[in-house]
């Protein structure tokens, strides 16, 4: 009797390889050249923006500290906690793109055969995804540069930060986003070419066999 994998085995998210230059042999030369530099980039700015994670239980974990044992909140750890993790969340956006861990109702997509998954990929890839980011990208740089302009504070705290440089994180997020995505598009046009995506990893019916044997 044949054995499929289990509803959370197939639910994985695809892991892919930190390994970015590990390619197939019959990838494209100007393919490579667009995935290679782009994926690198967005795996060092991953690696490096979730040192943030410091920053951020420090402060809360100094904040709970004071206020519990000295009776003194801070004026400054709201603010601080709040726009690192804004920060991790848009700087480490396009790292999440290039691991394909982003949530995706794929129910009905991950049964499909590769080279339609690479085909719906391209379609919305190029018909949704690059278009709104490029209007995305217009927009949210107009907005920080309006806020480092005006040197807008924040109002809603006593500490009333500066949040010029926060909402500068915004556009710089969107942009890497926006190259993460030039990258899954070639990377979606080759599996709807190939039938395989270029640097997948994880393969559900051998990791089940593993467990079986």
């Amino acid at each position: 009797m044949e054995h499929k994998p289990e509803l959370a085995d197939e639910s994985i998210a695809t892991r892919r390889s930190d390994n970015v230059t590990d390619l197939p042999a019959d990838m494209p030369g100007w393919a490579r050249a667009i995935i290679v530099p782009i994926d690198l980039l967005n795996l060092w700015i991953g690696k490096v923006v979730g040192f943030l994670i410091l920053p951020l239980i420090f402060a809360m974990t100094y904040e709970i500290f004071v206020r519990k044992a000295f009776t003194a909140p801070t004026a400054w750890a709201f603010d601080i906690s709040r726009m690192l993790y804004g920060a991790m969340f848009i700087l480490g956006s396009a790292y999440g793109l290039s691991k394909g861990i982003h949530i995706r109702s794929d129910f009905l997509y991950r049964n499909w055969p590769i080279k339609n998954q690479g085909r719906v990929d391209l379609f919305l890839y190029l018909v949704f995804f690059l278009p709104s980011m490029v209007i995305f990208l217009w927009v949210s740089t107009e907005w920080a540069m309006k806020s480092l302009a005006a040197g807008e504070r924040g109002m809603d705290s006593a500490w009333m930060p500066l949040l010029g440089p926060i909402k500068s994180t915004l556009p710089i997020g969107v942009l890497l986003l926006l190259l993460q995505g030039l990258s899954e598009t070639v990377k979606s046009w080759y599996a709807a070419t190939r039938g395989r995506w270029p640097n997948e990893t994880y393969d559900p019916e051998a990791e089940l066999a593993g467990k079986e044997g």
